[in-house]
C-alpha cells in the first residue's frame, strides 16, 4: 500500500516513555492531531494503571484520542509462555522478538487496523524502505538500533508501519520533546522485560512453577565442584552467583537439563567459531546466495563478519573467522548486509 498519503489515518503505538511520546509529536507536526489516534496495549505490565495514566497525560497533551486494547490473555500465551518454557528447557529467550512478532505487529497492528488506521507507527530505532517490499535497515543510532528486534517480522507485517525515529539520534528526542513542554523523561529508560517489574528471572520462574531442582556444578571433565538450586537460575556467560572458589574465574559455559547440570569453564571455554541454526528465514522470502554477512548473535552484540551455509529444512551454520563470546541457545542470530537486515535463524 502506500504510505504517507494525505487524509489517512494513523494509530501510534503509545507507551508513555519519550519514544512513543516523540513519534506522536513527529507525526502532529507532520499531519495534524486529527490525523492521529493512540493505542495502548494492556500486556502484562505489574504497573499497568500508573503507565496508563501517563500514556492518558500525554495523549491528552498531544491532543489525539486514545484507545486501550486488551491483549494480556495473547500476551500471556505467546511471550510469557514462551519465555518461562525456554528456561526450563535450558535456552536462554528473546521475548521481545517474540512480542514483537506476535503481538506488536501482530494481535496489536491488527486491532488497529480493525480501528480504521490506515498506518501504524512504533518508535522503534530502525528505518523502513517501502516499495515493491519493505526494506528493513538499522537505525541510524547505532547505540539505540533495533533492526534485531524486528527481524523476525514479515513484509506482510511491515507493509503499513512508519518508524519515524530511526533517523534519528536519542539525544536528538529528548531535546525535541523537551522543547514541546515534555521535560521529565532524561533518565527514565523502559526496563527491558516489561512483566519483570523489581522482580529477578529466577524469582518470577519459581513462582509460576514453583520448581527448583538442586544439582551439580560440574567443570569440562565432569568434576563436580559446587551445588545449584536449578538449573533454570543461570544463562551462558554468567559468572557471578556461582559459589565456587576457585584461582581464576569461572563462567557458566553450558546447561545440560537431561543432566540436571550446570557446565563451568575457563573465559577461553565460551570462545565458539561455529554456530548450529534452526528456523532460518529471509526478510524479503528470497533464499540469497550462501555467503559472508555481518551476524549479531544478540541484541547487544556488535555484529561479526560470519560465512552461512545451508542445509535442509530451514537449517544453516554460520562460520566465524573470529571466535565468538557466550553464543547461547535460544538467542537469534540476525544476518545484516551492511545495514540491511538480510534474514536470521534461532541459535541451536
Amino acid at each position: 500500500m502506500s504510505i504517507n498519503q494525505p487524509g489517512q489515518i494513523t494509530g501510534i503505538a503509545m507507551s508513555g516513555g519519550v519514544d512513543s511520546t516523540a513519534t506522536a509529536l513527529i507525526l502532529k507536526e507532520k499531519y495534524g492531531a486529527e490525523n492521529l489516534r493512540g493505542f495502548f496495549m494492556r500486556l502484562a505490565q505489574p504497573d499497568f494503571e500508573q503507565q496508563l495514566a501517563r500514556v492518558q497525560e500525554v495523549a491528552e497533551r498531544v491532543g489525539i484520542e486514545l484507545h486501550v486494547i486488551d491483549l494480556s490473555a495473547a500476551f500471556e500465551e505467546n511471550v510469557v509462555s514462551y519465555f518461562a518454557d525456554s528456561y526450563f528447557s535450558g535456552r536462554t529467550p528473546n521475548p521481545c522478538v517474540i512480542c514483537n512478532l506476535k503481538i506488536k505487529f501482530g494481535l496489536f497492528l491488527d486491532a488497529m487496523v480493525a480501528a480504521g488506521m490506515d498506518t501504524v507507527a512504533t518508535g522503534h530505532y530502525a528505518r523502513l524502505l517501502h516499495g515493491t517490499s519493505c526494506r528493513l535497515l538499522m537505525g541510524v543510532d547505532q547505540r539505540k538500533d533495533q533492526s534485531y528486534f524486528l527481524a523476525r517480522l514479515s513484509q506482510q507485517q511491515l507493509g503499513r508501519v512508519l518508524f519515524p525515529l530511526g533517523e534519528m539520534a536519542k539525544d536528538d528526542i529528548y531535546d525535541f520533546v523537551e522543547a514541546h513542554g515534555f521535560t521529565d523523561f532524561r533518565g527514565k529508560e523502559s526496563q527491558d522485560i516489561c512483566f519483570l517489574e523489581n522482580t529477578s528471572v529466577s524469582a518470577f520462574l519459581e513462582d509460576r512453577r514453583n520448581i527448583a531442582v538442586s544439582g551439580a556444578i560440574v567443570d569440562t571433565e565432569g568434576n563436580e565442584l559446587g551445588r545449584h538450586a536449578g538449573v533454570h537460575r543461570y544463562t551462558i556467560g554468567q559468572r557471578r552467583g556461582l559459589g565456587i572458589a576457585s584461582s581464576a574465574p569461572l563462567y557458566v559455559i553450558a546447561l545440560d537439563m537431561k543432566k540436571n547440570e550446570v557446565i563451568v569453564g575457563r573465559d577461553t571455554d565460551l570462545l565458539c567459531s561455529e554456530i548450529e541454526l534452526t528456523e532460518i528465514q529471509w526478510f524479503n522470502g528470497e533464499v540469497p546466495v550462501e555467503g559472508e554477512y555481518l551476524t549479531k548473535i544478540r541484541y547487544t552484540h556488535r555484529g561479526a563478519p560470519a560465512r552461512l551455509t545451508l542445509e535442509e529444512n530451514n537449517c544453516g551454520r554460520l562460520h566465524f573467522s573470529e571466535p565468538q563470546r557466550a553464543v547461547t541457545p535460544g538467542q537469534f542470530a540476525v544476518f545484516y548486509s551492511e545495514e540491511e537486515v538480510i534474514g536470521s535463524g534461532v541459535i541451536q
